[in-house]
């Protein structure tokens, strides 16, 4: 039945014969293996005792997990504090506010230094917007001589491909 002589031979029958024991003791007044038996006429339900209708069994947990000492001893020695109130929700979320805007405009001036250059480009002469131009054409060439503007280069070589591309059905004006 297999490949390899040395291998054992595999069972012709998909399910074991043999039933293990079950782990589960019979409940009050149950036969020891109901499933067993011939003629089973009446399928017995739970008591409503114990039954809970709220109850998902993926809520359980499925095995305790060991406690690190020191975490224990933190958590006793180093009780959380109370929630805070309004304003400190209202600070926290100004200080989560703060840090992302942040964290965007250095990401934006590192992998998109050339919009500040076009934008600047596009603005009245005046000087201002002069010196502006000029910052911005020393913070692209530096972040070009870093290779930050690949990603940004890219991406517009590729929608220049494809928006040059013949494409079927397309005529060209």
């Amino acid at each position: 039945m297999n490949d390899h002589p040395d291998d054992p031979e595999i069972p012709l029958a998909p399910f074991p014969t043999a039933l293990p024991a079950s782990p589960f003791p019979p409940l009050e007044g149950e036969a020891a293996e109901p499933y067993l038996d011939d003629a089973v006429e009446e399928v017995r339900q739970d008591p409503p005792s114990d039954w809970i209708e709220t109850a998902d069994a993926h809520d359980l947990p499925t095995a305790q997990e060991p406690v690190n000492p020191l975490l224990a001893l933190g958590r006793f020695a180093f009780p959380p504090g109370e929630p805070p109130d309004e304003e400190g929700v209202a600070a926290r979320d100004r200080r989560w506010t703060s840090r992302i805007i942040v964290l965007a405009t250095v990401f934006l001036l590192i992998f998109n230094a050339v919009s500040i250059q076009n934008w600047s480009r596009q603005q009245a002469p005046g000087w201002v917007t002069t010196t502006v131009r000029r910052m911005a054409d020393v913070w692209a060439e530096q972040i070009a001589q870093l290779g930050a503007d690949q990603p940004r280069q890219t991406v517009r070589d590729g929608y220049e491909a494809a928006r040059d591309a013949e494409w079927a059905g397309r005529r060209r004006p």
